[in-house]
């Protein structure tokens, strides 16, 4: 047995999770933060609701479990390797909920108290599979799996139950995924999301149990990841690989797996920017931007490049070379029916310079112990009349009726992610799930345009939401953050596959309220530079528009001045610092005419940014590296007749602060 002593020990090494020195029999040990003893608490005989919902539960009429300052987490000794991070993450969560630090200690079923949460693997039961786990609530708590993966998945639910009440009546959970994929995929390429925000969203992830984020790193609009083999084709707005290391080492301790995506042999417009060399032609001498020319030795050296940079930072098994809507006429490009012949024979086509090109990227990714995956679309027959055919060991996500369908890739061997349009896919100034839909009729087997495979198909791998920026400032990531918000939970439910707790969408949006988000998850902004700062305002409207209001982090509120032209807008960052890029999210009351001011005394100021071509909605200002403590918005001429209105100011500095 281990002594009390351990959990000394095992805090040193765990700084997120803290170790109580509170004394047990003090009555105050047993009460909410915030609350006067003793917290009522209600006593009902189904579980609190969890999203997505539990597979099993079989209430019990034993003794209820409390949280309380004395709760400890033990790990069981013969498995503290494989749970001691998980317990880390889980007593890091509690202490965000709760504001207890939480010991974790080594020990077996008999060092248990009243008030426990008990972790350990070993489970015999077969049917919970890599994810599944039982839980069982008594006087302590048993989490008991196959792998860490399922304990893991034990304490999301335990999380979302603690987040609404601290007793929680006695019974035995049995749960476990339908579908091995259930995530979310975010095109930064088009638009940069802060690394705040994919933070929060990992965690965000992880409490709804889902494990896949797929990141879309370039496209037509942006290259986010840094490279030191060719720095010249990264964005300003990007992600240095420390960063990208961080998140990585995140999402392994809350086991989401980063999917990385660099998309090639098309949409590589700020690739081809700085290699207008390699750019594709038609015949008539046409420049295609962002598609690459197959036909030329020196683009493969490029990709290759690319590929093998960042194929070792990352640790998912999976590599996406993203290969979609690359060519729709091939006999534009008869360079590509030459090169094909040479290298193929005198019966391949052009499109075989494609498949080429997959199969030769796909070797890259295979040879560094990874799985490739591509979107559906350029796969439009496997043999006739085209030569080549696409590697039967790569997955595919499929997004589109294009080529062959889910059920005949399955065929061919290809495992399946059902990436489908509807009602996947969240667009920026576009499309967005239909939710009803999505929750009482979808499921992850019904594809794009009701092509169906069987509902046991072991190739089908799950879903995802897929947020599009094809418009990057129609929206802000926050307005994203809230529109995502309800997609990730019918997804979470419908890719877990569990008996859905309520037959309408309606009730479940009940439900989601109830189940809330992510300690520390999403609704934290914290690489705004401007959140809750102290600001002042040339004047307010009425005294219900502040101008605290735009800088509290949500859209739900708004500064509103008075109607006359000059006003101003001045912000005290706190201290000097990195000042990037400035996000404006105006109501509809905008201004034509303005400038963005920087001070270190809140007197003496310097134009950093001028326009009299302003247009309201989401304005986003980059590239400004300044840096001083004040920031000062000087608004000149009006958009309307009203005063101005501004949801929200956000501001961004060097990615070290």
């Amino acid at each position: 047995m281990k002594s009390d002593s351990n959990c000394a020990v095992l805090c040193g090494l765990f700084l997120l999770a803290g170790c109580s020195t509170h004394d047990p029999s003090d009555p105050s040990e047993r009460t909410e933060p915030g609350e006067s003893p003793p917290f009522p608490q209600a006593v009902v005989a189904s579980p609190p609701p969890t999203i997505p919902a539990l597979r099993e539960w079989r209430s019990a009429s034993g003794v209820a479990y409390t949280f309380t300052r004395r709760t400890r987490i033990v790990v069981h000794s013969e498995y503290a390797s494989d749970l001691l991070d998980t317990a880390a993450v889980f007593a890091a969560d509690l202490k965000s909920l709760s504001g207890f630090p939480i010991p974790i200690m080594a020990g077996g079923a008999s060092d248990v108290r009243e008030g426990d949460v008990f972790f350990e693997l070993g489970s015999t039961d077969a049917e919970l599979g890599t994810e599944g786990y039982t839980l069982t609530v008594g006087p302590s708590i048993a989490v008991r799996a196959r792998t860490s993966d399922g304990v893991f998945y034990g304490t999301r639910t335990l999380l979302q139950w603690l987040s609404k009440k601290y007793t929680l009546d006695a019974g035995t959970a049995r749960d476990w995924p339908r579908y091995p994929e259930r995530g979310l995929m975010v095109d930064v390429g088009r638009k940069y999301f802060t690394v705040g925000w994919l933070r929060g969203h990992i965690r965000e992830l992880a409490y709804l149990k889902m494990n896949y984020f797929h990141v879309h790193l370039s496209d037509n609009k942006g290259f986010r990841l840094e490279s030191l083999k060719h720095p010249e084709i990264v964005s300003f707005d990007h992600y240095s690989k420390v960063e990208m290391a961080e998140l990585l080492a995140l999402a392994k301790a809350y086991h989401v797996a980063i999917i990385p995506e660099i998309d090639m042999p098309g949409h590589m417009d700020p690739i081809l920017a700085a290699h207008p060399e390699l750019k594709l032609k038609s015949s008539n001498g046409t420049v295609q931007n962002g598609f690459i020319d197959l036909s030329m030795e020196r683009s493969y050296t490029l990709l290759e490049d690319l590929i093998e940079e960042y194929l070792p930072l990352f640790s998912s098994k999976y590599w996406h070379i993203g290969a979609d809507e690359y060519v729709s006429n091939y006999a534009d490009y008869p360079q590509l029916l030459t090169y094909a012949r040479a290298k193929y024979g005198p019966n391949a086509t052009a499109r075989d310079v494609y498949y080429g090109f997959i199969h030769w990227a796909n070797d890259i990714v295979r040879a560094a112990g990874k799985t490739t995956r591509m979107w559906n679309d350029g796969i439009a027959s496997h043999g006739a009349p085209d030569t080549l055919k696409v590697d039967a060991n790569i997955v595919v996500d499929y997004w589109t009726n294009s080529g062959l369908k889910p059920q005949q890739l399955i065929d061919t061997g290809h495992d399946v992610n059902n990436s489908s349009w509807t009602p996947t896919y969240y667009v920026l100034d576009g499309a967005k799930p239909d939710l009803t839909y999505g929750y009482e009729r979808w499921t992850p087997n019904i594809f794009e345009r009701e092509n169906t495979v069987s509902p046991a198909e072991p190739h089908n791998l799950g879903s995802k939401v897929h947020v599009w920026c094809d418009n990057p400032n129609a929206e802000t990531q926050e307005h994203i953050r809230d529109g995502i918000r309800p997609a990730l939970r019918v997804l979470a439910q419908q890719t877990w596959g569990s008996p859905k707790p309520v037959s309408s969408y309606n009730g479940f949006q009940t439900l989601m309220d109830t189940v809330g988000s992510a300690p520390s998850g999403t609704d934290v902004k914290s690489d705004d530079l401007a959140l809750g700062r102290p600001v002042t305002v040339s004047s307010t409207e009425t005294p219900n528009f502040p101008g605290t209001r735009a800088v509290d982090g949500t859209h739900a509120t708004r500064w509103s001045s008075e109607a006359s032209d000059a006003q101003w807008m001045q912000i005290d960052l706190g201290s000097r610092k990195s000042v990037r890029k400035v996000i404006l999210n105006w109501e509809a009351a905008y201004a034509t005419s303005y400038e963005l001011q920087i001070s270190d005394d809140a007197s003496s100021w310097t134009t950093i940014y001028a326009t009299t071509k302003g247009r309201g909605l989401t304005e986003t200002l980059s590239g400004l590296d300044a840096h001083a403590r004040y920031l000062r918005l000087n608004l000149k001429k009006r958009g309307t007749r009203y005063g101005y209105s501004l949801y929200e100011v956000e501001v961004y500095g060097s990615f070290e602060e």
